[in-house]
């Protein structure tokens, strides 16, 4: 390394990122050290101050960060793990309020059991800071409580914003979605708290949805850049049908879906849904608009309206999904049999263009006294279509 030019060296150390990494080659000669203002990213993971016998969030801790950081004349990527202070991180984002592009924290906003006003405003602190970084492309936040908005002036430069494990409130998402008016990916991920939310991002591409509770909230979307939504949670749904989906995933494991509305779903190519229990309106709205899908995946324990829970109808010759390619059928029970053999056989009867049928074969007690005959009448049904049926 010695012989190394200074150049080729400092390139060669720009690509590190680990904290720990970052401090050992300082330790190694003068010339590893002043090559660190040529570092563009920093990650400090959870235990990269274990080795202190302080809090996790001790200053020490906090002064190392933002020494590190000081130390970077154009840091662009920040992630930090690690505990930390509403303070601290103000200090740190001050630094790079012109360079930084990436921003990802470990709040740690929902793991404080003290005093809960306390915490709500070290949280809504920890928000507000960000708000000096205006040149951010992505932005991902863990461990977050937004129970109001944080007062955020726009985020125009953000592409991507994802929050996961929060507890959040309906006005207050909202509007932090309004302050990243260009994103074109969006995630919440394991949210707590959303009853009711609206989203409208002319240049959102993807966006993932995942809300925790009762499993009733209700999702309005206007994006017409759309192309990948993922939503889980939701009792109701309304898409403005100037979208360009080609991937649509909607699960329901807490709650029922009752209403879908997207209009025609033209170019969709991958469906999924899955939930306890569908409303039948809302299986055959969906499967109505997505007549042209080429990938369905249905795994729904049961349908009927509101509290009546009844098994699915069979399929008859009004089932046309005329491109559809692949079906993937998920079993967890032996009992009505002849139904699900039955509805099998529709499936390919009626799927003209189908090429793959999967059958799957989930959590099925062998010592029920059906499973064996049920199991040998899959057999053969795979048995006399061994082309196109499969048994997972």
């Amino acid at each position: 390394m010695d012989s190394l030019p200074d150049a080729i060296l400092q390139y060669i150390l720009s690509h590190l990122s680990n904290a720990r990494d970052v401090a050992s080659c300082n330790c190694v000669s003068h010339r590893f050290h002043h090559s660190t203002p040529f570092i563009h990213s920093l990650y400090f993971p959870r235990n990269a101050f274990d080795f202190d016998a302080a809090s996790p969030a001790s200053s020490s801790s906090n002064t190392t960060i933002h020494n590190m950081i000081a130390a970077a004349a154009r840091l662009e990527s920040l992630i930090v793990y690690s505990s930390f202070s509403a303070a601290a991180l103000k200090s740190w984002v001050s630094l790079t309020s012109t360079s930084l592009r990436r921003l990802e924290l470990r709040m740690d906003s929902l793991s404080d059991k003290g005093n809960a006003a306390a915490a709500a405003t070290e949280a809504m602190l920890k928000l507000e800071c960000i708000d000096c970084v205006k040149g951010l492309e992505e932005l991902k936040l863990w461990g977050v409580l937004m129970t109001q908005f944080p007062n955020w002036t726009g985020f125009f430069g953000l592409r991507t914003l994802e929050i996961v494990g929060a507890r959040l409130k309906d006005e207050a998402v909202s509007e932090a979605i309004k302050a990243c008016p260009n994103l074109r990916v969006l995630a919440l991920l394991g949210c707590d708290g959303i009853r009711s939310v609206s989203i409208e991002l002319l240049q959102l591409e993807q966006c993932r949805l995942d809300f925790y509770g009762q499993g009733n909230a209700f999702l309005s979307l206007n994006c017409p850049m759309l192309h990948l939504l993922e939503v889980q949670g939701c009792s109701w749904i309304q898409v403005n049908p100037n979208h360009r989906l080609t991937n649509l995933t909607i699960a329901n494991n807490g709650g029922r879906v009752y209403k879908v509305d997207f209009g025609k779903l033209n170019g969709l190519e991958f469906l999924s849904i899955r939930g306890i229990q569908w409303c039948w309106d809302a299986v055959s709205s969906i499967l109505q608009c997505a007549s042209e899908v080429k990938h369905l995946v249905m795994k729904i324990e049961f349908t009927g309206d509101f509290d009546v829970l009844q098994s699915f109808p069979q399929v008859d010759s009004r089932f046309t999904i005329p491109c559809l390619e692949e079906v993937v059928v998920t079993v967890r029970s032996p009992l009505n049999a002849e139904q699900k053999i039955s509805t099998l056989e529709s499936l390919l009867r009626y799927g003209k263009k189908l090429k793959r049928l999967s059958i799957k074969i989930l959590q099925m007690k062998n010592s029920h006294s059906s499973a064996d005959e049920f199991f040998e009448e899959v057999c053969k049904f795979r048995s006399g279509n061994a082309n196109i049926v499969r048994i997972e």
